[in-house]
């Protein structure tokens, strides 16, 4: 009987490590690699495979394709779904691993427990030998990133290595701790042969035993070179990368270092500024006195200022600017001041509601029409999420620059998909405007644009928007918001049309919106899928855009939240093919061929386009720092809700239920919504028992559109005029 040498993968490194295996005994080995039902080596760094997953009440355990990787364990319905949607992630660092009676096994994490079950008691047993495993190494990477300090953290291709090398290190460390097990396990059973060698009495006997003595000698002293050989492995790699970030770390603390004075110079130079401001002439830009309210505070020249935000009210917080660029003028101040935006606002706290209690009597209902507490809201009126359509104006300045109206349509389109990049996490209900509502955003000073919105109607609810920019380009719009809820989710589909003309050319463009859908209303994870299709049009060159947002769907193996669009002329004929998602960018390129084709549904033929390659037009900016708890508000809408002085006494950021709700006192949010909301109920019956014409908005007038022929509101001016007198006689008391 013959004995060959198999090379065994797992965790020994270049397959070193060898078992034996007895011909005559197929299958049989000394070591072997456990794997999961579909699923990779236990001991690799990615185990995959079929678990059931508790779901509820009503289906029970449903079966689930889990990945284990880095310490996270994730789990998809199916494994194609690997590819774009993940149902969720288990963090193992701060995870508890029970493991329960028939191939049960339970894991706690951040308070919420997760039910699984293996088919058999091995595949159990090798999951929770992987998942301990996994989390036994998440927590000595975490333990090694505390470890480190206040250091800042590398730059990316540094930070790439360093990863790769902790991997290495970490893999060759398992390699030693796995040939360890196999020297005891060899040793032991080398040790347990030559004592029964000692005992034999016959020569046949120990011509056999003597044999297999051999074989066990052979198995210690490969199993013992393999040791070594990792050994110097890990030593090589360890002497090199430490010489590496050694060098890397004395680099750091000198750049923190150099970093540390000039903030203190910044700092001293900033307390300079202020104090020169305050001993200016007292007259305030806006023509008023300036108060000399902590001067006396600024005596000492020696203190060092390293936030002097709280000495100034905060409703005329300013910075310094482009003070350099200012012309000298004895007789003036030459430092031009501009406000600081706000960039994060208070937690959403976190309460419980019973969701089911309040929507089983609404199915069918309006959304409009169904009084809903603050605490399905966010701190931000329909007025203002119309507003927050403007996040990427700069695309519209950019299309203004283009010479040919089949980039600009390009631009245009890119804009209308846009708006909806900043609603993938935004599940919440924006607060119904009250009659009369307002709400400006005057961006002169940074975005070159000023906008305003009306509440128009309010059954149905419609909401008039006008914008000017100083950069080449005129929108306005009227949205009529028709919502329906359905049970398992809130259909909202925005009705009208949105225009756009830009001053040099001529081009007016016209374009509706998609419908917003609001998944998993009563049982599991809310999420928002958008679906339908714009088509835009260039009412002076007859140019048109064709767009299809790609409703999400579980058998489609296409990329979520796509969508697709063709720029055509006049007469029809395709010059650009756009694409991407709503979420996060849209490409686009231009057409140099096109074929017809064979294949299409109900007989039709599929058209073939050959591009040049792609380009983006449209990238989504990345979400502010703990935006998670700050209702995932984008870096504009931060801002949308920021007190503000002058403004009038109907706009959304002066009303009391939206203000208490940013604040998180939610209970006198809910107490001053339902008050409002009777007063505005009052007015309408006064209204209706004086038979008059019915509430007439005070800066939108309706009119009929020359380009389409509908008849719709737009702006009628006078707005940024009374405001520059202060002039809000005409103003209602809605608040």
């Amino acid at each position: 009987m013959a004995i060959k040498l198999h090379p065994v993968s797992r965790g020994i490194p270049g397959g070193k490590v060898a078992s034996a295996r007895v011909e005559g005994e197929p299958g049989k080995s000394l070591l072997s690699s456990p794997t999961s039902s579909g699923g990779q080596p236990a001991g690799s760094d990615t185990y995959k495979g079929w678990l059931y997953k508790w779901t509820n009440y009503l289906k029970g355990y449903q079966r689930r394709w889990f990945v284990l990787s880095n310490g996270l364990l994730s789990y998809y319905r199916t494994q194609a779904e690997m590819a774009h949607t993940c149902r969720g992630t288990i963090s193992l660092t701060t995870a508890h691993i029970e493991v329960g009676d028939a191939c049960h096994l339970v894991l706690t994490s951040g308070g919420r427990s997760y039910h699984l079950k293996a088919t058999s008691d091995g595949e159990s047993q090798r999951w929770v030998s992987a998942l301990q495993q996994a989390k036994a190494n998440a927590s000595h990477m975490m333990h090694q990133s505390d470890d480190s300090g206040d250091e800042a953290p590398l730059p990316q291709p540094d930070r790439a290595l360093t990863q790769g090398a902790l991997k290495t290190l970490a893999s060759k460390l398992d390699d030693l701790s796995t040939c360890n097990e196999l020297i005891g396990k060899h040793g032991t059973a080398l040790q347990r042969s030559l004592s029964e060698l000692e005992d034999l009495r016959t020569a046949t006997d120990g011509t056999d035993k003597l044999k297999t003595v051999n074989e066990r000698a052979t198995l210690f002293r490969i199993t013992s070179n393999a040791m070594i050989n990792a050994c110097r492995d890990f030593l090589d790699v360890a002497e090199t990368h430490s010489r590496r970030w050694q060098r890397a770390l004395q680099y750091e603390r000198e750049q923190r270092h150099h970093l540390e004075e000039t903030i203190e110079q910044l700092a001293k130079q900033h307390n300079s500024l202020e104090r020169a401001w305050r001993e200016a002439p007292s007259t305030h830009p806006d023509g008023g006195e300036r108060t000399q309210e902590g001067d006396a505070s600024d005596e000492n020249e020696d203190t060092e200022f390293f936030d002097v935000y709280p000495v100034i009210p905060p409703l005329t917080r300013l910075t310094v600017v482009d003070h350099a660029c200012v012309p000298q003028d004895s007789g003036s101040n030459n430092v031009q001041l501009r406000r600081v935006r706000r960039s994060r606002i208070p937690n959403k706290p976190n309460y419980s509601l019973n969701l089911w209690s309040i929507m089983k009597n609404c199915i069918g209902k309006e959304l409009s029409k169904i009084p809903m507490p603050v605490n399905f809201n966010e701190p931000l009126s329909m007025l203002q999420r119309l507003t927050e359509d403007l996040e990427y104006s700069d695309l519209l300045d950019r299309a203004s620059r283009c010479e040919s109206s089949l980039e600009q349509m390009c631009l245009v389109a890119a804009f209308s998909v846009s708006s909806y990049s900043t609603t993938i996490h935004r599940t919440a209900k924006p607060f119904n405007p009250l009659l009369g509502e307002t709400y400006e955003l005057d961006r002169l000073d940074d975005f070159g644009y000023r906008s305003i919105c009306e509440q128009v109607s309010h059954h149905p609810p419609a909401a008039a928007h006008h914008v000017t920019s100083q950069r080449g380009w005129t929108l306005w719009q009227e949205i009529t918001i028709d919502s329906k809820f359905r049970g398992k989710y809130i259909s909202v589909m925005p009705l009208g049309c949105i225009h756009l003309q830009f001053h040099s050319s001529g081009n007016h463009y016209v374009w509706g919106k998609v419908t917003s859908t609001v998944h998993n209303i009563i049982v599991g994870k809310l999420w928002i899928d958008q679906s339908g299709d714009i088509e835009i049009v260039n009412h002076r060159t007859k140019d048109t855009c064709h767009l299809k947002f790609v409703p999400y769907s579980y058998f489609s193996r296409d990329l979520s939240r796509k969508v697709t669009g063709v720029v055509a002329d006049s007469e029809g004929t395709a010059h650009h093919i756009l694409s991407g998602t709503w979420d996060d960018k849209m490409e686009s390129a231009k057409i140099v061929e096109s074929s017809r084709g064979c294949g299409g549904s109900e007989g039709k033929q599929k058209t073939l386009y050959q591009t040049l390659q792609p380009k983006v037009l449209w990238k989504k900016y990345p979400l502010p720092e703990n935006s998670e708890n700050m209702h995932f508000f984008s870096s504009l809408a931060l801002t949308l809700n920021e007190p503000e002085e002058g403004v009038a006494p109907t706009d959304s950021r002066l009303r009391p239920d939206q203000r208490l709700m940013e604040a998180g006192l939610w209970d006198e949010a809910n107490a001053h919504k339902q008050r409002l909301e009777e007063r505005q109920r009052l007015e309408r019956r006064k209204r209706e028992a004086q038979a008059t014409q019915g509430f007439q908005p005070l800066w939108f007038e309706r009119r009929t559109d020359d380009s389409t022929g509908e008849s719709t509101y737009v702006y009628r001016g006078g707005y940024w005029e009374a405001k520059d007198r202060q002039d809000w006689s005409q103003c209602p008391e809605i608040f």
